[in-house]
């Protein structure tokens, strides 16, 4: 009788709450499409057809990316859907879809999802609310650190009846968490439930999204079959989507070899990552014929940060003058000319190419923000512009070496015999860890450029199992990162540099911050009440991170490069905020002169 008057209550207090209700939200603004039927970056007739093969690097050994040991394969985001959906062409909007509906409190203290009741697992079994709350249970209350940190803020998940499902909060100012919840994949209560994941970590996946894993080869391949009942195939958020009959992700040992391995028709799809190789990597036959096309696409994303992150777990890196210093030692012009053909622009920003990058020196109420933790924070950020070190290009670092040795010595360090010794007579050797080759060519020069400062920085490269182990337990010196940003910063800063998360084995925190300036900006960057103030904290925690000198800035690119083979193609409107790679199609009068002429297409 307790239950039925509690969920009497609580029905009650659903329809009579002060709440938001609709099939869209967004959390900045207005959604973009009032009456959905399809997204504007989809050709709603694309051809359905065909088996595409993708790469990936390294191995894998789990099917739960949720876990925090063990390395997952690609392509389980296929598996499952979510409770929305976000467009590609518009900031921190969603669509229902196994929500049909969500109903937010106007006070921001809870969210409800009305489910749709045609949603349906590949068994065939109905998606529940209770699946839901296992979900986000499993997930939010699970083994992973970093997860657990994300959800902090929602106090609870309570099913109000088989197809509602509502999500108290703790904090009311959190305005991301609807859209946390959002993105929430469902997983299956009937099929998981009771598993011990570590000991079934290669059982066969059960979800309810466009695809299902078909078959695989552990650690080398894995392929997924597009679901021909898919419950939402006709769904306006799936249009135009999940085209491809079969995805195959194959495995190579480092991208040299991979790349070798498109060229040769062994997969059909890269977005490429290395200057070097976008350059002169993939001259040949196939590229002259048109066979292979090389694509540029412009984007509107965050670049977020790419560099050499100190650990300040280790005593060497505890000393902001020493960090400073040794950004001083990177010549971004150098490499840059040399060794990336000019492609890339140097990251100054923690949110670079978005308008959450801080510039010039802080005013107005940023400045009046930033005054409330004056005592705790470096003088010359009130004064000056953080600027980063420049040069000429031309492989001359004089006189930014000559500003790193007098910082070194306010640091307290002393030259002998060409080396470097700190305050306790040891000397100044420390390692990079590294997992990509690629990576070694511009680490080279950053280490010569160290030794002229009596610094002897070593250079270690580790297959992929051994540098996840490492990073999830802070076991290195220093690391190349990068922390990529969402069109609405929030929750995932917590992770990235919160002081709960230093200490917290396999969170993002490389660096180790711990930092309670940091850490209030945080929760005032989270805790927003509209986009202007989103603005101003988020700029101001960038200011702060910069200016400590966590991170040795790297560089990005404003586009996103791809290279495919001719038979796959795209519609005419590329959306701004992703590739859009799952709207893509087979052309298959192109795949057949292909398979005529390379055995490998013939799949």
């Amino acid at each position: 009788m307790r239950y039925l008057i509690f969920l009497f209550l609580l029905n009650f207090s659903l329809f009579a709450a002060d709440t938001y209700s609709n099939n869209a939200f967004a959390i900045n603004g207005e959604v973009k499409y009032k009456n959905l039927k399809n997204f504007d970056y989809v050709n709603p007739n694309a051809q359905k057809g065909g088996h595409i093969k993708e790469y990936a690097i390294g191995t894998f050994d789990s099917f739960y990316d949720f876990l925090l040991k063990g390395t997952s394969a690609q392509g389980l985001h296929l598996i499952y859907d979510t409770l929305m959906v976000r467009s590609y062409d518009e900031p921190s909007s969603q669509y229902g879809l196994v929500a049909k509906q969500i109903q937010r409190a106007k006070d921001n203290t809870f969210v409800i999802f009305h489910l749709n009741e045609n949603a349906r697992f590949h068994d065939g079994k109905e998606i529940t609310a209770f699946d839901v709350e296992f979900s986000f249970n499993t997930l939010a209350r699970g083994e992973n650190p970093s997860m657990a940190r994300y959800y902090a803020d929602i106090k609870e998940a309570i099913v109000v009846d088989k197809y509602t499902i509502r999500f108290n909060f703790k904090d009311s100012n959190n305005r991301e968490l609807a859209l946390i919840l959002g993105d929430l994949p469902i997983l299956p209560k009937h099929y998981y439930e009771g598993i011990d994941f570590h000991s079934n970590s290669l059982r066969i996946p059960l979800g309810s999204g466009p695809y299902k894993l078909e078959s695989f080869d552990a650690g080398r391949s894995v392929t997924y079959k597009r679901v021909e009942n898919y419950w939402a195939k006709d769904h306006p958020t799936r249009i135009g989507h999940f085209n491809f009959d079969r995805i195959t992700f194959e495995y190579y040992k480092d991208d040299s070899v991979a790349l070798e391995a498109f060229k040769a028709g062994k997969y059909d799809y890269r977005q490429e990552m290395s200057a070097k190789n976008w350059a002169l990597g993939y001259e040949g036959k196939a590229l002259k014929e048109g066979e292979i096309i090389k694509q540029e696409i412009l984007h509107s994303l965050s670049s977020g940060m790419q560099g050499f992150v100190f650990n300040l777990r280790k005593d060497f890196f505890k000393d902001i003058k020493t960090r400073e210093a040794l950004g001083l030692a990177f010549d971004f012009e150098w490499s840059n000319k040399n060794l990336f053909y000019n492609q890339y622009s140097r990251t100054k920003s923690f949110f670079d190419n978005s308008e959450f990058a801080s510039v010039g020196v802080p005013l107005g109420e940023e400045l009046k923000l930033l005054e409330s933790f004056k005592n705790n924070l470096p003088p010359k950020l009130f004064t000056q512009s953080f600027e980063l070190p420049t040069t000429t290009g031309n492989g001359s670092n004089r006189e930014n070496l000559k500003k790193a040795q007098n910082l070194l010595k306010e640091a307290g360090y002393t030259m002998k015999n060409g080396k470097l010794y700190n305050p306790n007579n040891q000397p100044f050797v420390f390692e990079l860890l590294l997992v990509s080759p690629a990576m070694q060519r511009v680490a080279v020069p950053f280490a010569k450029n160290l030794q002229s400062l009596g610094i002897e920085m070593k250079i270690r490269l580790v297959d992929v199992s051994q540098y996840i182990n490492r990073l999830r337990t802070f076991d290195y010196d220093m690391i190349v990162a990068v922390f990529p940003q969402s069109l609405s910063p929030g929750n995932e800063q917590r992770f990235f540099w919160g002081s709960s998360a230093a200490k917290a084995e396999g969170s993002y925190n490389y660096a180790g911050i711990e930092n309670p300036v940091v850490d209030s900006l945080i929760e005032k960057v989270i805790n927003a009440k509209n986009y202007q103030e989103l603005l101003i904290t988020t700029r101001a925690l960038d200011r702060v991170l910069l200016w400590n000198y966590y991170v040795i800035p790297h560089f990005h690119t404003k586009t996103f490069r791809v290279a495919f083979w001719n038979f796959l193609e795209h519609p005419k409107i590329t959306p701004i905020y992703n590739v859009g790679f799952e709207t893509w199609w087979v052309n298959e009068e192109k795949l057949l002169k292909l398979q005529e002429k390379y055995p490998s297409f013939r799949r």
